[in-house]
């Protein structure tokens, strides 16, 4: 390429390009786009505002800079204290949690949700289909023609329950996934 034909100016937006490809336009932060004074504003009004607006806008990217630097020096500390991003995401969503659960709509929510589930299991149909199911349970433990064939299968699901579950099973830790027991929930189902 020749060097006569490219903009050198470091200011200037076209820097690098042909010249004949595009004009350089001069940047100028006070000239801006003039327009006539707004109505009731005289022109000493009008650069006072201007005046003003520049150095309001030179305080903020100030302060930016100072907040980044801040910033900078919590990551730097957080990193030395061992405090992870992760810890405080953990920390935003239980706070978020909380605020949730005691929030009005939640509480409310949860009220009527507590209603119709006490409605719902009081009423006729669902305990006569409990009990029809218990019934069904209780005849399909006991029964001499399926027993072989549950047993096989419960034999099967507890050999491939314990090559998944492994020594978690007999754990006595109370926040374990399979409960305080020996046994889990599973353990205690019908077949």
């Amino acid at each position: 390429m020749e060097s006569a034909s490219q903009d050198i100016n470091l200011n200037s937006p076209n820097k690098g390009l042909l010249s004949d490809t595009m004009t350089d336009v001069p940047v100028d932060n006070t000239a801006r786009a003039r327009t006539s004074a707004p109505e009731g504003l005289t022109e000493a009004e009008e650069e006072e505002l201007r005046s003003e607006l520049a150095k309001v806008e030179e305080e903020i990217g100030t302060l930016r800079q100072v907040l980044a630097a801040k910033e900078r020096h919590c990551g730097e500390l957080k990193r030395k204290l061992g405090l992870t991003t992760f810890d405080g995401l953990k920390q935003n969503l239980s706070k978020s949690w909380h605020d949730v659960q005691v929030s009005n709509a939640y509480t409310k929510t949860s009220e009527k949700l507590g209603e119709w589930n006490e409605k719902v299991t009081q009423s006729e149909l669902y305990l006569s289909a409990s009990s029809t199911l218990e019934d069904w349970n209780e005849k399909l433990t006991q029964s001499e023609a399926n027993s072989t064939t549950f047993k096989s299968f419960e034999d099967r699901v507890g050999t491939i329950k314990s090559k998944v579950v492994g020594s978690r099973e007999n754990s006595t830790d109370p926040h374990s996934p399979t409960g305080s027991g020996d046994k889990s929930p599973q353990d205690n189902a019908p077949f």
